[in-house]
């Protein structure tokens, strides 16, 4: 409700604007009954002289269907802003929540709610709520005509009135949560088919694409099986309201019948009541079958407005200094899967710390946990004295960035690819930092559109802009997640010599299965199983022969 309020102030003249359209609408369609009940009065009477009021009734289905017009025009106009300062929000507060919580939630969620969701507030502006508004209007003017053109034939209203009240009452007490369960079900065949889609090549390197296909399948039957709940619903309901359209012209015209033979009402009277009362039943379903769509769109909205971050999430100050202290970690991805056990590291500022270890012992994770991007499931991992998964974003980023070998080149140009970190640089910055990253070539093309219809950019080169971002974003402390794992072994070789002067003097983690990096750290970790097991420069592990030197040697022979 306070979203609908910020909106509907934000756009007061607009919606002024298309509600007063719809109102002249109204009371246009409120004129036709009175003409034609004059009509037929004017025909029993045997009047001659019809055919003024009779092009006056035509005048005015004209103007009511001109009215409606430009109405649905402008509500058109209006949804198309709403809408995308809809998902303009949504982006904005998407980019402000913890990698971790976007990652909890799914990108096939995220994309219902950009898409799906979105679409259904925007299918709610631009009809329900104005619908719904001259809907009620027009009730509440037809009745109150009716009741000024004939107190007695009105009261064939009220048996409606026990009817609308107690199907409505139960229709509306099971709709929401019906509603939720269907929207959130859609989202998880969204889901699915994004991960199916995005992994298709996985899939059919390891044999799973009929145990994909199955999943999907599952879930669309899910997301159908729903949709048929909230149409069971909707099924015993409709009944009730056709009955509350046909009830109220049955008894007036009893009603009628009665009165006309006593006097006490017009044929032209009776005329005008009835077609009041079918004129009636029209705005009446619109009103009733618009609230569906409104408790839609309102979880709809409800899904769009939960993307947002906790202020109390994040709230430690500054890092009073740079050393990170990993004191003992664990780690799980679940209750039952603890994939770090105990971790205990100390990193001084300025150290170049290679990780190293075979698949699956855990070394991304423990990337992640350094980075900020999760939390511990106990102990700490604290940059200055400040634990790292409670920094302030924009503090954060400032201070320790993530580059993994998974990167994104956006639809734009170079330049904004590039400036995409918080900052302001001259095109002499950006042309060095693409020097640092090995892309000289690129230089020149600052304005050269990049991505989707335009310059299609490799794998390669994509990770390299990324590498070129982390040197503009300049943090203090860099993890390196196979950040050069798309570049053959010469280039990799040669961007980290390139990358090692740009670096210096700041912490540079890099977790590596490319073992020459290892050997040009200060120290390297061992993790295996969750755990380091060993710690020390590269020379000493190998004087050591223990699981690193195995690792060296494993690595020669390949």
């Amino acid at each position: 409700m306070a979203w609908l309020r910020a909106m509907m102030s934000a756009h007061r003249r607009a919606f002024a604007a298309v509600i007063g359209l719809y109102g002249l609408a109204a009371v246009a369609g409120l004129a036709g009954p009175q003409v034609l009940g004059y009509l037929v009065d004017s025909v029993a009477a045997g009047h001659a002289e019809i055919e003024v009021p009779a092009l006056l009734f035509v005048v005015l289905l004209i103007v009511q269907s001109a009215l409606k017009r430009v109405a649905r025009v402008r509500t058109g106009m209006l949804g198309e802003q709403v809408l995308a300062e809809t998902r303009e929000s949504f982006v904005g507060e998407a980019l402000r929540l913890p990698l971790s919580t976007v990652e909890a939630a799914g990108t096939g969620d995220l994309l219902s709610r950009a898409t799906t969701d979105a679409d259904r507030v925007d299918h709610a502006v631009r009809n329900a709520i104005p619908e719904i508004t001259v809907s009620a209007m027009t009730v509440v003017c037809t009745v109150v005509a009716m009741v000024v053109t004939s107190p007695l034939l009105s009261l064939g209203l009220l048996v409606v009135v026990p009817l609308l009240y107690f199907s409505c009452r139960w229709y509306w007490a099971r709709v929401p949560s019906t509603i939720e369960r269907m929207l959130g079900s859609w989202a998880d065949v969204q889901t699915h088919l994004h991960e199916t889609a995005d992994g298709a090549r996985t899939a059919e390197a390891l044999g799973l694409v009929e145990r994909r296909v199955a999943l999907g399948r599952r879930a669309l039957g899910v997301a159908v099986e729903r949709e048929r709940e909230l149409r069971s619903l909707t099924v015993r309901w409709v009944p009730w309201m056709s009955l509350s359209q046909v009830l109220p012209i049955a008894v007036m015209l009893l009603i009628g019948a009665w009165a006309y033979a006593r006097g006490l009402v017009g044929l032209g009277t009776l005329t005008t009541m009835v077609v009041y009362v079918q004129a009636l039943s029209a705005p009446m379903e619109e009103l009733l079958w618009w609230a569906e769509d409104v408790q839609v769109s309102g979880t709809a909205v409800r899904r769009i407005l939960g993307v947002r971050g906790s202020d109390d999430a994040r709230r430690d100050g500054r890092p009073r200094g740079r050393e990170i202290v990993v004191s003992g970690v664990r780690y799980g991805y679940s209750a039952d899967r603890e994939v770090l056990h105990g971790i205990d590291l100390r990193i001084p500022p300025g150290e170049r710390l290679a990780i190293v270890g075979p698949s699956g012992a855990g070394k991304s994770t423990l990337g992640r946990l350094l980075a900020g991007v999760a939390a511990p499931s106990s102990g700490s991992v604290t940059i200055g004295g400040a634990e790292v998964s409670r920094l302030p974003e924009d503090v954060l980023r400032s201070e320790v960035l993530l580059l993994t070998q998974e990167q994104h080149v956006f639809a734009g140009t170079l330049r904004e690819n590039l400036t995409l970190p918080a900052g302001e640089w001259s095109d002499g910055d950006l042309r060095r930092a693409l020097g640092a990253v090995g892309l000289e070539e690129w230089c020149d093309r600052l304005d050269t559109r990049l991505g989707a219809g335009a310059v299609a950019v490799s794998a390669a080169v994509a990770q390299q802009l990324a590498l070129a971002r982390v040197v503009l974003a300049d943090p203090h402390t860099v993890v390196l997640d196979e950040a050069t794992s798309l570049l053959d072994t010469s280039s990799a070789r040669q961007l980290e010599r390139s990358l090692s002067g740009v670096l210096e003097g700041r912490t540079v983690i890099a977790i590596a299965h490319r073992l020459h990096t290892a050997a040009a750290a200060d120290r390297v970790a061992v993790v295996e199983d969750g755990r380091v097991t060993e710690l020390g420069p590269h020379a000493e592990l190998l004087a050591r022969g223990g699981a690193y030197a195995r690792l060296v040697a494993a690595a020669a022979v390949g």
